[in-house]
C-alpha cells in the first residue's frame, strides 16, 4: 500500500533508538524526510547515516534533550513546519509514589506531558494552514492498564491523553489528526535493561525472564520495533485521515478488557 506521504517531512523525537528509532525508519520507508532527535549525539549520527543509506530520504540529526526548551528550540529550528510530528521520551523510573517529591512529578510531567504538549502547539497550526499534518504521541499501555509502580508515567501520560482527546476533536476538519501509540512490551534495549534488573532479583538468567515474560502475553513473544513503526507510518498516511483522538493499544493482546 502506498501511504501517499513521499516528500513530508517527519520531526520524530527520541529516535536513535527504539520504538523512536522504528517510527523513523518507516516514515523513511515511505520517503518522508525526517528530522530525528536524541541526546546522544554519537548514537544518532549513526542512525541517521543507516536510514539514508537504507532509503535515500534527506535526514538531520539533532542531538539535544527535546523535554527541556532548549533542546526544543533546536530541534523546532531545525524543523519548524514538519507535516509529521512524532512524540517520544523516556518514561520517568518507577517506585512508591509515597517516595516521590513535587520535583520528581514535575519531571514527569515535563517529558510525558508538556513537552509534546509545547510540541503540538508550536507545530499545529502550520498543519491547520497546509490542511495537512500527522501527530503521533508514543505513551504507553499504562495509560489504559495503570501499572501500580509507574504512578508518575500513569499520572504525566493520562494528562497527556486527555488533553490529546479535546484538540483533536478541534482541528480533525483542517485534515489534521492527533493519535497516541499505547506501547506494551516491546524488545527495545529499555526492555533488556528492565528484564535484567528482574532477573538479577528473581536469581535467574535475563533469557529466562525473557521467556516468562513472553508467556505471559497472548501473542506469545515482544514486540518489534518495525511493526510498531509500521502502525505509526499507517497513523501518518493519507488513508488515515479519518482516525483522530485514538489510543492504539499495541500489546500482543495482554490488555484483557472488551473496550
Amino acid at each position: 500500500m502506498d501511504l501517499g506521504i513521499a516528500g513530508r517531512t517527519a520531526l520524530v523525537c527520541a529516535a536513535s533508538k527504539g520504538l523512536g528509532r522504528g517510527c523513523a525508519e518507516a516514515l523513511a520507508a515511505e520517503g518522508v524526510n525526517l528530522v530525528i532527535v536524541a541526546r546522544t549525539r554519537d548514537t544518532l549520527d549513526a542512525t541517521a547515516e543507516q536510514i539514508r543509506a537504507a532509503t535515500g530520504v534527506s535526514v538531520t540529526a539533532i542531538a539535544c534533550d527535546i523535554t527541556t526548551a532548549e533542546g526544543r528550540a533546536l530541534a523546532l529550528a531545525a524543523c519548524p513546519q514538519p507535516d509529521i510530528l512524532v512524540t517520544n521520551a523516556g518514561g520517568p523510573p518507577p517506585g512508591d509514589f509515597r517516595d516521590f517529591s513535587r520535583d520528581d512529578w514535575i519531571r514527569a510531567l515535563d517529558s510525558n506531558m508538556l513537552t509534546p504538549i509545547e510540541l503540538i502547539r508550536a507545530t499545529v497550526d502550520g498543519m491547520i494552514a497546509r490542511q495537512f499534518g500527522r501527530i503521533v504521541n508514543i505513551t504507553s499501555s499504562a495509560v489504559k492498564a495503570p501499572i501500580d509502580v509507574l504512578a508518575l508515567s500513569n499520572g504525566a501520560r493520562s494528562g497527556l491523553t486527555g488533553f490529546v482527546a479535546g484538540l483533536s476533536r478541534k482541528v480533525a476538519s483542517h485534515n489534521v489528526t492527533i493519535n497516541n501509540l499505547l506501547p506494551g512490551l516491546f524488545d527495545t534495549d529499555r526492555i533488556a535493561t528492565t528484564l535484567a534488573a528482574s532477573a538479577k532479583v528473581q536469581n535467574t538468567t535475563v533469557d529466562e525472564m525473557r521467556v516468562r515474560r513472553a508467556k505471559e502475553i497472548p501473542a506469545g513473544r515482544l514486540g518489534t520495533r518495525d511493526e510498531f513503526g509500521a502502525a505509526c507510518a499507517f497513523l501518518c498516511s493519507v488513508h488515515a485521515g479519518y482516525i483522530t483522538g485514538q489510543n492504539w493499544l499495541l500489546d500482543g493482546g495482554s490488555y484483557p478488557g472488551t473496550f
